[in-house]
């Protein structure tokens, strides 16, 4: 009979470090009370070691080049993982709580159905509960199977019995196995439940479907193992009160990794948004000071966003600055430098900007847009509404260039707009391009 030992450890639950003892700060993430108490069970295993095991050269390695994809039944969610599913592929989808991760796998798991046999797992909600909402959506299929359990082995086993072409398990997070004596959660139980169904897949050639639920800071729950076991990590996310929904692809062994999907929530479930931008600035004011067009570009897709800003005789003593959708900081610099360098006082002035639409923009490039935008709101001075803006903005008051430029304006020059500034000299029929090399020539441009 085999014998087992347990051991007491501390595993950071944020980067999955392990401690000898209890402590208030991991040392290697530096996440506070991070760290929790685990009890490992050990069986004592007679070691071997394999025979006969033979590298290949790499010359010799046979790949069929037109694997086919499998597709989601979404053609821009194909589109950000890189054409459709791989055999085999183990894709991690996170996100807030009641963002609509759940609804977008089982239309996915539906779609799938109709010509393959797909398993839902669940073990947040009951039969019931996703028979109801795969009739609301519309995603009733005789070959989508439905399981609702926390226990990976009776999972296996249901894996084993209906030998599925598409696993949907939601969520990680939730499912145990009995072979551990942590609780559903711990950083070890979600380590060992995403390799055992990371090597199901591998084995069998089965796509896998992870939800994985996020933490306070809005970051996957658990240890980072389980982004690195994955081949495709995708983020879904939202603001509340607004209908859209993004996924961005955070990392993709079978494509790029930074492109993003655009979905809109209804009472039907998640309807795909091909056409972002005119879905972002179709409600665009016409002629209103502090009221700008960016590209935005997530990915190799370019997306136009409407950036507001409004400025207003402060009553504090310290201004005030808010931001929606870009970091506060960058705000802070831009005012700065605009104030340097465009000879405008700012000090007693209340500064606000808003991304229309709750899109969170990360990117050098917006630098531009925000001071048009607040340059425009300050004079009053309407930007053209068929000019968009974009360009990163250094503390010397110059203006750099940025990647993506030409797909940027042709963006622009198919959604109808005939004038771009930006810092460039790239040239595109039948829209004007604006060369702008010094934050200043903003004056000149705009009087």
């Amino acid at each position: 009979m085999k014998k087992s030992k347990t051991k007491t450890t501390y595993v950071c639950n944020e980067c999955g470090a392990t401690f000898p003892t209890w402590v208030g700060r991991c040392s290697v993430c530096g996440a506070y009370n991070s760290v929790s108490e685990e009890i490992l069970d050990f069986k004592k295993e007679k070691s071997f070691i394999p025979k006969n095991v033979f590298p290949k050269p790499i010359t010799e390695i046979s790949f069929d080049l037109n694997l086919s994809r499998t597709k989601s039944g979404f053609d821009n969610f194909d589109t950000a993982i890189g054409g459709g599913f791989v055999p085999g592929q183990v894709v991690l989808v996170s996100g807030e709580p009641g963002i609509g991760k759940s609804t977008l796998l089982l239309q996915i798991s539906s779609n799938l159905a109709k010509s393959k046999k797909v398993l839902y797992i669940s073990a947040e909600e009951s039969s019931y509960q996703i028979y109801l909402r795969a009739q609301r959506v519309g995603a009733l299929e005789k070959n989508l199977y439905i399981l609702s359990d926390t226990n990976l082995e009776s999972i296996v086993s249901a894996i084993e019995n209906i030998n599925p072409d598409l696993i949907v398990l939601d969520s990680v997070q939730t499912v145990y196995s009995e072979n551990l004596e942590s609780p559903a959660g711990s950083v070890s139980q979600v380590k060992y439940v995403s390799s055992k169904i990371t090597e199901i897949s591998k084995s069998k050639g089965v796509i896998s479907l992870i939800v994985g639920q996020v933490n306070k800071e809005g970051s996957i729950a658990g240890p980072k193992v389980l982004e690195h076991l994955v081949d495709t990590v995708a983020q879904f996310e939202g603001e509340k009160g607004y209908a859209y929904r993004i996924l961005r692809v955070l990392k993709n062994r079978f494509g790029s990794s930074g492109e993003m999907a655009v979905f809109n929530m209804t009472d039907k479930g998640m309807e795909q948004v091909l056409d972002p931008s005119l879905f972002f600035i179709s409600q665009r004011p016409q002629n209103q000071p502090g009221s700008v067009i960016f590209p935005y570009t997530e990915g190799s897709k370019p997306i136009l966003v409407e950036v507001q800003a409004l400025v207003s005789k402060t009553f504090y003593p310290v201004p005030q600055r808010r931001s929606q959708g870009i970091d506060l900081n960058k705000i802070s610099i831009i005012t700065a430098v605009m104030e340097n360098h465009l000879k405008i006082n700012l000090k007693d002035k209340d500064i606000f900007v808003n991304v229309v639409g709750g899109i969170k923009v990360d990117e050098p490039a917006v630098d531009l847009a925000v001071a048009t935008a607040i340059f425009s709101a300050y004079k009053n001075i309407p930007i053209p509404n068929d000019m968009a803006v974009f360009g990163e903005i250094g503390l010397t008051g110059e203006v750099r260039s940025v990647h993506f430029e030409d797909i940027r304006i042709r963006e622009c020059k198919s959604k109808g707009l005939n004038q771009v500034l930006a810092p460039t000299s790239y040239k595109e029929s039948d829209i004007q391009v604006k060369n702008i090399r010094r934050l200043k020539e903003m004056l000149d441009i705009f009087s």
